[in-house]
């Protein structure tokens, strides 16, 4: 099966205190961004599609080089389902396996992705997204499941009731669609929501409600929740890293 990716890398990251867009802020020496695109390629995902805002010439020259990405221009930054909204045209055409990521996430571990995308395959499902368990989810977006486990959908922080913030299996913006399929819960998404924006994660309920197979597996690794929103965040994601024997 082809496998294609969007990497979302429009954001400002006004917290980062950096000129750069966020993810050209550097982590151990390297752009944030370099870090996703390689993680891509190591499980065969060709063709990158990089949505970029903010200062994007500059994001295009840092990746001029890079084979396989293409960049596309969010001018109005409306969500993440507006992200991807923008790459309809380059997506059309395409019958396969598209990976959905953040550029700002440098700890993406090939290991994950890669079980993701065997089990995406395999089933022929619609979408599959990463998830984990954490400890302590505030702030992040609940994964809710019925009686039985399914999946029914993910519920925003703010969003939640008492009771689903219990919840401690949470979206980390890692998802395989089918290309198809996610052309069709593009059409069907709305913004009616507090912000007035498009997001992402109402794509997998939207499939489910037209009875295709959308799942949740929490196969990702802990170091996979940490995000960096802020310079004290990048410093802990350094230091696992390293840890983790990441070389610049």
């Amino acid at each position: 099966m082809k496998r294609l990716a969007v990497v979302l890398a429009a954001g400002k990251g006004t917290r980062m205190k950096s000129e750069l867009p966020k993810v050209l802020v550097p982590a151990l020496g390297r752009p944030m961004i370099e870090y996703v695109l390689d993680a891509l390629s190591k499980v065969g995902v060709d063709q990158v599609l990089v949505v970029v805002g903010h200062r994007a010439d500059l994001v295009r020259e840092t990746l001029a080089d890079r084979p396989g990405v293409r960049f596309v221009e969010q001018t109005e930054q409306l969500g993440t389902g507006h992200a991807v909204m923008v790459c309809r045209d380059e997506l059309a055409d395409f019958d396969g396996a598209v990976v959905v990521l953040t550029g700002d996430s440098p700890l993406v571990q090939t290991s994950s992705l890669e079980k993701l995308l065997d089990r995406f395959e395999q089933e022929k499902m619609a979408c599959l997204l990463g998830t984990l368990e954490k400890e302590n989810p505030t702030g992040l977006g609940r994964i809710v499941r019925d009686a039985e486990g399914r999946f029914t959908g993910i519920v925003e922080e703010k969003d939640a009731t008492e009771q689903q913030r219990q919840i401690r299996e949470v979206n980390m913006s890692t998802y395989v669609f089918d290309c198809q399929n996610l052309l069709s819960a593009l059409d069907k998404l709305t913004n009616q929501n507090h912000q007035r924006e498009y997001y992402i994660t109402d794509c997998p309920a939207i499939l489910r409600q037209l009875g295709l197979p959308v799942d949740a597996s929490p196969v990702l690794e802990p170091c996979e929740a940490l995000s960096v929103n802020s310079m004290e965040d990048l410093r802990l994601v350094e230091d696992q890293m390293s840890r983790l024997g990441y070389t610049n």
